[in-house]
């Protein structure tokens, strides 16, 4: 391989990886007093973050696809953390890591586990799956937005 094109397969490489960073997921354009509507062509074993701007207060959504294939929805803060405002999580290899108490989390428990130190579950009857899109209602972004209240994620 030629240095040219070793340098253009670099370029390349690096953009893939950026799409798929934290980094890439911090560029959406938050959802305004509206629907977060999560496409599922873009949930993979890589966590997505879907932000949303509700009544002027930050919020985030968390979507993932677990080892068994089922797509997983949270509120991206801690069940126990959130009024830190440290309570979000980053991705670390195959798990979600508080940013917090640092405890990990498997993709397997997201939106699964009520309770403790885990991601605030968006259960089934939170979402609606419309087509080949996930919604989370902008109702129910409003009535959950109190445990953002203190959020500090950059």
């Amino acid at each position: 391989m030629g240095t040219k094109t070793a340098a253009v397969f670099m370029v390349l490489a690096g953009a893939a990886a950026f799409a798929q960073s934290p980094a890439a997921n911090a560029a959406r354009t938050a959802a305004k007093n509206a629907d977060v509507v999560i496409p599922v062509a873009e949930i993979t074993a890589e966590a997505a973050f879907y932000p949303a701007d509700i009544d002027g207060t930050r919020l985030e959504v968390l979507a993932v696809k677990a080892p068994d294939g089922t797509i997983r929805t949270a509120f991206n803060t801690c069940q126990v953390c959130y009024a830190s405002g440290r309570g979000f999580y980053r991705q670390e290899g195959s798990v979600l890591v508080c940013q917090n108490c640092r405890n990990r989390f498997r993709m397997s428990q997201v939106g699964r586990q009520s309770g403790g130190c885990n991601p605030v579950p968006i259960l089934a009857e939170n979402k609606t799956l419309a087509g080949d899109a996930i919604i989370i209602p902008k109702d129910f972004l409003r009535r959950s937005k109190g445990i953002f209240a203190n959020w500090k994620r950059q």
